[in-house]
């Protein structure tokens, strides 16, 4: 009976004492602090998600994201048909006609609206258009020229958020000046915006127009390229601009003080032609402009922050566990999980503190506190001074590392590769020496 005792006794002292198994469960906390780490990535989708919807409320009472589009000349034309009994009978229909020539030039003023801990970018943009139409032979159109109801032309501009319209809008087409009504004679080129019973409409000739549009909007502004030949220009004193859609300028300047850029874009450049019936073209997928951005985006850096959490959770735990080698002192499993959730509270505690601060310092003031924990734990279980000196050190590479790959966000990806390849190859060199299996026979033969 005492020797099954002593067997038990010397099996739950190997159990206890074996390495591979301590590594096993060192491995099994890491994928169970994986849970908060997922929840805390959660937490952060949840707060940009609130965000964007504090600033989705803050646009729809200023101006949404605005797209211009046009302007388009819009004529109606009868198409005839025969019903079922035999009768001839007509349909209306609409040709599209898109200008020869559009030059816009205009300059966007931004403005940073706040409400609770969330800002949004909000402008105001005022734009000059200038250009002209030269309306194609009637031969080309396919349509009798009896049938074209040339007294019914419309010119229209589609603007995506009317609410944005800040003064009246007056068209001089022709030397003729027309005041603009909401509405679209049809919703083939746009979805919303505004037009005007033109006329004369010269057809053997240039037809010219001028106007100018106040406009309100949100984040961002583009433009479709109607015109066979395309010219726009826009400057701002925001910093920070980012230029998306289908085409990217040609010529731009990007200062602290602001920004300016240019875009020439021919006819050729996009899928569709200069007139057609109809909705047979979308325009919409050939949309340019710029976006104004927030530099800080919090959320998107604590974003990727927390996905840094496995790799601070291993190297950590790595350099206990090589504590306990060393040092011959055994770290309880319920010591791990706490210096874990320490390492996990480091990405809650920059999310918090950074919507209330700059996020660089809410960064440092979070890793010198978790560090600082951390350390004197470290020294409070294995009382060895030095130790808790290599883990103030470590931990201190650790998020300096990560800092600068915050900071260079274009290299991230790479930075990120050579230095967990640098830490590997350090702990590699430092372990290169150590029997493991002769640890293993140490600490067993010390058992029995």
């Amino acid at each position: 009976m005492t020797n099954n005792q002593d067997d038990v006794k010397k099996t739950g002292n190997y159990i206890k004492n074996s390495i591979t198994l301590k590594i096993v469960s060192i491995g099994i906390l890491i994928i169970l602090l994986l849970i908060p780490a997922g929840m805390i990535q959660n937490l952060i989708s949840e707060r940009q998600s609130r965000r964007d919807s504090v600033v989705k409320e803050i646009s729809q009472k200023w101006g949404d994201t605005q797209t211009i589009t046009g302007p388009f000349i819009t004529i109606p034309f009868k198409k005839f048909f025969k019903d079922n009994k035999g009768k001839t009978r007509f349909n209306i229909k609409h040709l599209h006609i898109l200008p020869e020539t559009l030059d816009i030039t205009g300059e966007i003023k931004p403005e940073v609206r706040y409400r609770s801990l969330f800002e949004a970018v909000l402008y105001n943009i005022k734009l000059k258009f200038r250009g002209n139409f030269t309306l194609p032979p009637t031969s080309q159109l396919n349509i009798e020229s009896n049938d074209i109801l040339w007294d019914k032309t419309y010119l229209s501009i589609g603007v995506t958020d009317m609410r944005g319209i800040q003064d009246k809008i007056i068209i001089s087409f022709n030397n003729s000046a027309y005041d603009t009504n909401p509405g679209l004679k049809t919703n083939d080129l746009a979805a919303a915006g505004v037009s005007t019973l033109i006329k004369p409409l010269l057809r053997n000739e240039t037809n010219s127009f001028s106007f100018d549009l106040n406009l309100n909007g949100s984040e961002q502004v583009r433009f479709i390229p109607l015109g066979e030949s395309n010219a726009v220009k826009i400057n701002s004193s925001w910093p920070s601009p980012s230029f998306n859609g289908a085409f990217l300028p040609t010529n731009r300047e990007v200062k602290k003080d602001g920004f300016s850029a240019s875009w020439k874009i021919l006819h050729l450049n996009r899928n569709y032609p200069q007139f057609w019936k109809g909705a047979q073209y979308k325009v919409k997928q050939s949309s340019f402009g710029v976006k104004l951005i927030l530099m800080a985006d919090i959320y998107q850096k604590s974003m990727r922050l927390a996905k840094y959490s496995i790799m601070f959770l291993v190297f950590t735990f790595a350099t206990f566990f090589f504590s306990e080698i060393i040092n011959k002192q055994r770290i309880h499993p319920i010591q791990y999980i706490l210096i874990g959730m320490a390492i996990l509270i480091f990405y809650t505690l920059v999310l918090s503190l950074s919507e209330h601060m700059n996020f660089n310092y809410a960064y440092i003031l979070s890793a010198v506190s978790v560090t600082l924990i951390i350390s004197g734990y470290a020294k409070a279980i294995i009382s060895n001074s030095r130790f808790a000196l290599t883990i103030l050190g470590i931990l201190t590479i650790l998020y300096c590392y990560l800092f600068i790959v915050l900071q260079l966000e274009d290299y991230a990806l790479i930075l990120g590769s050579i230095g967990l390849l640098i830490i590997l190859a350090i702990v590699m060199y430092i372990t290169r020496k150590i029997n493991w299996y002769e640890i293993e026979t140490d600490q067993e033969g010390n058992e029995s």
